[in-house]
């Protein structure tokens, strides 16, 4: 999205380009009017005072207008009492992102902040204590910015991301951590307690989780559901929320775009209840830009603004990310609000605290900005920093496989570094600029020394020439390019282009001209080679290359943000314009040079042969797009095949996002090497593992499938019923979850229980010997699992409890702690609605992964029995046991969930105790067709018990109470409610 041009934008996005022009549109300084003295002694500057005190007295100082200017992201000033503007919301995901220039007092001065690498290579450390180092480094960094300007760099941070990576073709996967829930909370802990500091009163930065809740799809992602049943939503959903919440490592959710059970996440009721009672700090939850407008403009749920927003606020969501920095369209909805009774001033006062809350713990109103204030910009992008961003890219490597002992490579051997993304790196939406690059080509050459090193992008350098009059497409020399026309009759360097393989068709092509890639002009119909990379919310770098009859293309422009005419047509003047196909010149591609055969050249000349492929993240699925393919391109795939049959000893290193398929793995090079993409560092860390200067220690955060036939649809969010994640997946893949080789070996022995039996409230101590088996030091992620054996509900195959990280010499022995708490084996029972943890025995299951389990051990567990079923009472129908085709909906729009079922959908109550007979159902109904409602014994296709004649009761919100008589419904049972037709249940009773 580009603030600067007249585009349609994806609804609700952030913009680089208004966060980067927002020193030049904030240009005044803050406001600071009042005189000192006077503004010293009021009591909310005083930081002697507890922090609720001063919140309270800076409350009752403002009016209900300044009030209502605090609840956008761009908080107006009060220059009455010396306070400037606040802006919320800087995104930190994996470094400080979006940096370029900084304004300082009309100066211009670069300072690029610290890149780490991706979420998901972050969640691959398994490693909460680096975590919490690059958690600090963030946080200082952004003090630096925000001593600046603090307009553009605001101190509450938009991080971390926690939704869980339960779908690897979710187009954010790169901004989670796991599909595990514990190993998310646990990360996202470290994170945001490194950003915020260990003081709860003075807070180093404001950290905020993103999103709540459930908002794993890009597809309709404003207007898709995800239906979440109770159990799905407390043991696994919810969770990673709860842990960095309830360890008071974070200051705030960020609401998501998607609806849970039919009520936009916007308007989610936990806002104001479940998240707050986490924890005993206050929060300040926010919106996810343009979510407000979205519940009346995709979402069609409220009728106005004025209405939206008193229920956002109502929800407890404090702040709106909307209308950019005009804030003018949420206040005046709110005092409509106001005036028509939606809200009172004691809502608004509620929000407002929430928001006075967090600032004066940042040390905004203290006299001398609080102790974090004397950080600036000397911390940005320093030698310390750099070094740890280079761990962190280590760490995050994942060898998936090592035969023959390819790897490490020796040195003195030479070596072919080949590939797409052998000599450049790429950074994501969510990056900060790279403040300086270390390619992969750059690192090994530093380390085996330049003239044993032989390179090759692997990409065809073509020329495309317009057949109809000889001439070839040319790009500028200059820097900042030119528009693509036509002219050389030869194919010169300004006519030569590196096409880039991303799989399904689509490339981007680099002009050799100048070494910027080519795409659309200025959002025009002409195109220019100007682009470092690919970029951008709308893409504007995609082509596809479509062969017809008589071996001419057609040049296809492909960006996310498609016109209705995308094909290339050569105008009278050479220039390059969209055009419908009919209108489109044919060209002829002349391969100038192949990327293969110059691969593979260079493979011959070398001992060890690396190929660097993968993903181009603004391509291959980003944020409102979703992978339609798990596959590495098919281009890529035939450089790895050629290169091996080359070299035999080759290393492919797979540097993307996400899980990949790769069909090739076991029978085709003999080592595979994963990595995020990693940041400035990325190629020195690669050389670090290549050469062995440090032993692969990451551990894969979440599953990699053989295709995407193991998977269900990206929009099925029941994990139990539709076995998701290695919790329930019961196929084989190709790479599990925690899986990752080491150089060395490691010995797992007999496992030390503390007790082999607990209560409900106990904790079992488990000690397990590792020995390093091997010659060298390496470190051991030692993961502990527990499968229970009997159990009233579906259980996980297997689940994490805790883990351990440690270096280990070679031929020493460390004794490992871990733990298992009764309570963690909780799961969440619907007949009752509350955690229980059940009596049964449990297999403790200690290995270096999910799969490779090295030790074994059984412990029992005193808990309860669960009794049966007692539907006399009103039960909810969204605490069923089991479904099929139901979904659940929004009970009123403003709290509750109802099951939406259809013809033929059922919900199973299990063991239920009719006693002697339930004579009378009862239940609370509403829908817009008249239906019916079966009650079924022992399946959905048993014994009729009775029939729910449902009525059209005028709405799906209009619920309306209705009776049926009941035959031979006694004893213990399993109770099915079989929908005749769209229906929405609330509850039942059975009498």
């Amino acid at each position: 999205m580009k603030l600067s041009r007249s585009r349609p934008r994806s609804p609700g996005r952030r913009s680089r380009s208004l966060t980067l022009a927002l020193a030049a549109a904030l240009a005044a300084p803050l406001v600071h009017v009042a005189p000192a003295a006077a503004r010293d002694t009021l009591p909310f500057r005083d930081p002697d005072l507890p922090v609720a005190a001063r919140v309270d007295d800076l409350l009752g100082r403002l009016t209900l207008d300044e009030k209502l200017g605090l609840l956008h992201q761009y908080q107006a000033p009060v220059p009455r009492l010396g306070i400037g503007r606040f802006k919320t919301g800087t995104e930190a995901l994996h470094g400080l992102a979006w940096t370029t220039d900084v304004h300082a007092g009309g100066a211009v001065r670069t300072a690029k902040a610290t890149v780490f690498p991706q979420s998901v290579g972050l969640g691959a450390t398994w490693d909460p204590a680096l975590m919490k180092e690059i958690g600090s480094v963030v946080g200082d960094e952004a003090r630096g910015y925000n001593s600046e300007n603090p307009d553009v760099w605001g101190l509450q941070l938009w991080a971390p991301v926690v939704n869980l990576l339960r779908d690897p073709r979710w187009g954010r996967n790169e901004e989670g951590y796991s599909e595990d829930p514990l190993l998310t909370g646990l990360l996202a802990t470290a994170y945001g307690r490194g950003m915020r500091g260990d003081d709860p009163n003075r807070l180093k930065t404001a950290p905020v989780l993103k999103h709540y809740l459930a908002n794993n799809n890009e597809y309709k992602r404003t207007e898709t559901s995800s239906s979440l049943r109770p159990r799905t939503k407390k043991e696994y959903y919810e969770v990673p929320f709860r842990i960095p919440i309830s360890n008071d490592a974070v200051t705030g959710v960020m609401t998501a775009y998607n609806k849970v059970n039919g009520r936009p996440a916007t308007v989610t009721p936990d806002a104001a209840g479940l998240i707050r009672s986490w924890t005993d700090e206050t929060l300040f939850n926010v919106t996810d830009a343009g979510g407000p407008n979205n519940l009346i403009g995709s979402q069609n749920y409220f009728d106005d603004l004025p209405t939206a927003n008193a229920a956002t606020l109502k929800a407890g969501v404090d702040s709106f990310t909307v209308d950019d920095t005009n804030s003018a369209k949420t206040i005046e909805s709110i005092k409509t609000a106001l005036d028509r009774g939606l809200l009172t001033e004691a809502d608004v006062d509620e929000a407002a605290g929430h928001i006075l809350n967090i600032r004066v713990r940042l040390g905004e109103f203290d006299p001398d900005g609080g102790p974090h204030a004397g950080i600036g910009m000397e911390v940005v992008n320093s030698p310390e920093h750099r070094a740890l961003a280079r761990e962190a890219a280590v760490e995050q490597m994942v060898l998936l496989k090592n035969e023959k002992k390819t790897l490490p490579v020796d040195s003195g051997d030479k070596v072919a570094v080949v590939g797409p993304l052998s000599d450049t790196l790429y950074t994501d939406w969510y990056s900060g600029a790279l403040p300086y690059e270390v390619t992969p080509v750059d690192g090994v050459r530093a380390r085996a020394g330049a003239e044993n090193v032989t390179t090759s992008e692997g990409v065809d350098r073509i020329a495309l020439k317009d057949v109809r009059t000889g001439e070839y497409v040319a790009g500028g020399t200059g820097a900042d390019g030119a528009v693509l026309k036509t002219g050389p009759t030869a194919p010169d360097a300004t006519a030569q282009f590196d096409v880039f393989d991303w799989g399904q068709g689509i490339v981007t092509l680099r002009s050799v001209a100048n070494g910027k890639t080519v795409g659309r002009h200025n959002w025009g119909s002409n195109f220019s080679n100007s682009q470092a990379q690919p970029n951008g919310w709308f893409v504007q770098q995609m082509f596809e290359l479509e062969e017809q009859p008589g071996g001419t293309v057609l040049l296809r422009y492909a960006g996310y943000e498609n016109p209705a005419d995308p094909y290339v047509r050569v105008l009278d003047d050479g220039t390059l314009a969209l055009a419908s196909k009919a209108d489109a010149t044919p060209l002829a591609k002349e391969v100038v040079s192949s990327g293969t055969e110059s691969a593979v050249r260079a493979a011959k000349q070398a001992d060890t042969a690396v190929v660097v492929v993968g993903s181009m993240p603004f391509i291959n699925g980003r944020e409102d797009h979703d992978r339609t393919t798990m596959d590495l391109a098919e281009g890529q795939v035939e450089l790895v095949e050629a290169v091996r049959k080359a070299n035999p000893n080759t290393v492919v290193v797979v540097e993307n996002s996400y899980p990949t398929t790769l069909p090739w793995a076991e029978s085709g090079a003999p080592a595979i090497l994963w990595t995020s993409h990693a940041g400035a560092e990325t190629g020195n860390a690669l050389a670090d593992v290549l050469f062995g200067d440090e032993n692969p220690s990451g551990k894969l955060p979440q599953t990699w499938y053989r295709s995407e036939e193991q998977l269900p649809s990206i929009l099925d969010y029941d994990i139990i019923e539709h076995d998701r994640t290695y919790q329930y997946f019961e196929g084989d893949p190709l790479y599990e979850f925690g899986y990752g080789l080491s150089y060395t070996t490691f010995r797992y022995g007999e496992p030390e229980l503390s007790r082999r039996s607990m209560g409900a409230d106990g904790t079992i101590e488990v000690t397990v010997p590792v020995t390093n088996t091997g010659k060298r030091a390496g470190e051991e992620v030692v993961q502990l699992y527990t499968r229970q054996r009997k159990s009233r509900v579906k259980q996980p195959e297997k689940e994490l409890r805790d883990f351990a990280k440690v270096e280990i010499a070679p031929g020493r022995t460390e004794r490992v702690k871990l733990e298992i708490k009764a309570s963690d084996l909780a799961f969440w029972d619907v007949t009752r609605n509350t955690w229980t943890v059940e009596r049964a025995d449990h297999d403790v299951l200690i290995g270096s992964s999910s799969d490779d389990v090295r030790q074994r051990a059984k412990i029992g567990v005193r808990g309860e029995r669960i009794p049966a079923r007692d539907l006399s009472a009103p039960t909810r129908a969204a605490d069923f046991d089991d479904h099929d085709g139901v979904v659940l909906a929004d009970e009123t729009k403003a709290d509750g969930d109802v099951v939406a079922g259809a013809a033929g959908a059922w919900i199973a109550f299990e063991d239920a105790h009719l006693g002697r007979g339930a004579g009378r159902i009862t239940a609370r109904v509403a829908g817009t067709a008249a239906t019916t409602i079966e009650v079924r014994l022992g399946a959905p296709d048993g014994r009729r018990a009775g029939t729910l004649d449902v009525p059209a009761t005028g709405g799906v919100y209009a619920y309306r109470e209705i009776t049926a008589d009941l035959r031979h419904a006694r004893g213990r049972q399993d109770v099915y409610l079989v929908f005749g037709g769209e229906t929405r249940l609330s509850e039942f009773t059975l009498k």
